[in-house]
């Protein structure tokens, strides 16, 4: 018997789940496997293309740095998901990376090396150790996903030719996840009243339908939601939209990382992303100057510019209150330190990709500091999921930035996303192939979890005049959306903001018709329109979630809560 899986996304996590599916097939386990891979752009438009960084690993004895241990790893994790991530799922992330970076091997991805052939391991931000694998310098995502895409087109071809098992589409962008109801289920909130059993997809202007034993959420994030971002414009949240549609259950959604150093340029509304400026450059010795020249960071963590991705961009935000600067106003990244201590042509070496862009951009990095600014980069938040990537809805698997393993936490640290989509994009892979022969336990909605039959809280209404008649007119539009996301759910958040912005999504969202898990399909084969649904929808999702939780934490810093007394006794120094 033939059973079919549908991955959905291809960054990391569905491409490598793709082609561990594919390589099972006609394996030990019972029966054959029949894998569909579906990418709503190019193959290689993803988030993991624009991965410069690289991923998090504590090699074997000998690879390792010195002193280095997978405890270590783990305790670093934990550190900088504030304590709110499953303990268990970064127990497997954090031990079993070993095992999934030579799986990257066997698909042809190479790592860069020493000169006396070791891997050549950085430092990157809230890391104890060097334990960071990049390829290509700074390229390290895009490396990886060329390699995995070479595999995934190999495998396809195969296919074509009837000797493989690995189907791929592209510009095929799901609008749906098909159901069936459960036997003797009935809708309660919490209970899973239906079992995916494919999607809806539209691929050359048609709607076409795929029926599947399993679904495979890998769609990444929802950097779109914000005014700016390191996302590339495929980035519009699909994938919790699809799930919540479908009665999964989401969790920590309030919590959405964004990456303090990207370049400080005019964003172009549905553009490029914005040019991200890695962890790495820092690790190796980068720190940031506001606009009198003042190293500022050791004013607000002890770890200065290696601090934790959320401390460094909020310390920006406050910093730019406390010296009376424009909350868009740049700071800046000062790396010639760099280059005259390890000598001319270091960072071109290191870092060949940002050096291009920066020059192109019409900056000299090696003589001259680079303005920055942070940017919405990665949603720890998602689908919410067990240890083996299954969600609350039978038959429905996510993994990747899309799904909540519990591994991140309130903020997650710097390159354990790659890992993450590796682990677990796999032990959903394995999941789905033992269930051949054993049925999974599909999990029930948890405590903390979010599901369509919960309770989220109403929409605030807002007054006209204490916001202007003006600006309850405004319209839709996916600009006026990053705009009000950026302002009211974006680096630092208010209570009275994020009221106003409930009330305004709930607005936009009436007259664009976001859906519910009963909804219909309103936007038809408008593939921006149901962009738009998703974003709003997401949008929606991300406020109640910030709404719910008063205090800081992580990435969710409330400033109206007083509740972070190492940034207050900061503000108090710096002003006085």
């Amino acid at each position: 018997m033939t059973r079919r899986v549908v991955i959905v996304g291809s960054g990391i996590a569905g491409l490598y789940a793709a082609l561990l599916a594919a390589d099972a097939a006609g394996g030990s386990h019972d029966g054959d496997v029949e894998v569909v891979l579906l990418s709503k752009g190019t193959l290689e438009q993803s988030n993991t293309f624009y991965a410069q960084g690289g991923v998090s690993a504590v090699l074997a004895p000998g690879d390792a740095a010195p002193g280095d241990s997978v405890a270590a790893h783990i305790a670093d994790t934990l550190a900088a998901g504030a304590g709110l991530n499953d303990a268990e799922a970064v127990r497997i992330l954090c031990t079993e990376a070993v095992r999934d970076i030579a799986g990257l091997s066997r698909y042809g991805v190479r790592f860069d090396t020493r000169p006396d052939g070791g891997p050549a391991l950085g430092l990157e931000a809230a890391h104890s150790a060097p334990r960071i694998l990049h390829a290509g310098g700074d390229a390290t995502g895009a490396c990886i996903a060329r390699g995995l895409v070479a595999a995934v087109l190999e495998r396809a071809v195969l296919e074509r030719s009837g000797r493989g098992r690995l189907r791929v589409e592209t510009s095929a962008f799901v609008t749906g996840l098909l159901t069936d109801p459960l036997p003797g289920s009935a809708a309660q909130p919490g209970s899973m009243p239906a079992r995916v059993t494919g999607v809806e997809y539209l691929a050359g202007g048609r709607s076409h339908l795929v029926r599947a034993d399993a679904v495979l959420l890998a769609t990444g994030g929802a950097g779109r939601l914000f005014a700016r971002t390191s996302n590339p414009a495929v980035a519009t949240a699909d994938g919790v939209a699809l799930a919540w549609r479908a009665g999964a259950a989401v969790r920590d959604l309030e919590f959405f990382q964004f990456h303090p150093t990207t370049l400080a340029v005019e964003e172009v509304p549905g553009g490029p992303p914005a040019l991200l400026i890695s962890e790495a450059v820092r690790g190796e010795g980068a720190v940031l100057l506001d606009a009198a020249g003042h190293r500022f960071m050791p004013d607000y963590h002890p770890d200065a510019e290696l601090a934790p991705r959320d401390v460094v961009s909020r310390s920006i935000a406050l910093h730019l209150a406390a010296t009376g600067a424009a909350p868009d106003s740049p700071v800046y990244l000062d790396a010639r330190g760099i280059e005259a201590a390890r000598g001319a042509g270091f960072l071109a070496r290191r870092f060949p990709t940002i050096t291009a862009a920066t020059r192109a951009a019409g900056h000299d990095w090696t003589a001259e500091v680079v303005p920055v600014s942070p940017a919405a980069h990665y949603w720890m938040g998602g689908v919410s999921t067990d240890l083996w990537g299954r969600t609350t809805v039978p038959g429905l698997y996510a993994a990747g930035e899309v799904a909540r393993t519990g591994a991140q936490g309130a903020n997650r640290l710097a390159s354990n996303s790659l890992l993450e989509g590796l682990v677990f994009g796999r032990r959903a892979v394995e999941d789905f192939l033992r269930a051949a022969v054993h049925a999974p336990h599909w999990p029930a909605a948890a405590p903390g979890d979010v599901h369509p039959g919960s309770l989220l809280p109403a929409p605030a209404t807002v007054p006209a005049g204490a916001h202007g008649a003006a600006a309850d007119e405004v319209p839709f539009s996916r600009q006026a959306l990053g705009r009000l996301m950026t302002a009211a759910a974006g680096v630092t958040r208010t209570g009275a903001g994020l009221d106003a912005a409930a009330a305004r999504l709930a607005r936009w969202s009436a007259d664009v018709g976001t859906g519910s898990p009963a909804a219909g399909n309103p936007a038809g084969s408008d593939q921006a329109a149901h962009e738009d649904r998703n974003l709003l929808l997401a949008a929606g999702l991300l406020v109640a979630a910030a709404r719910q939780r008063t205090r800081s934490v992580g990435a969710h810093y409330r400033a109206d809560t007083h509740d972070a007394p190492a940034f207050t006794h900061s503000m108090q120094r710096i002003s006085s």
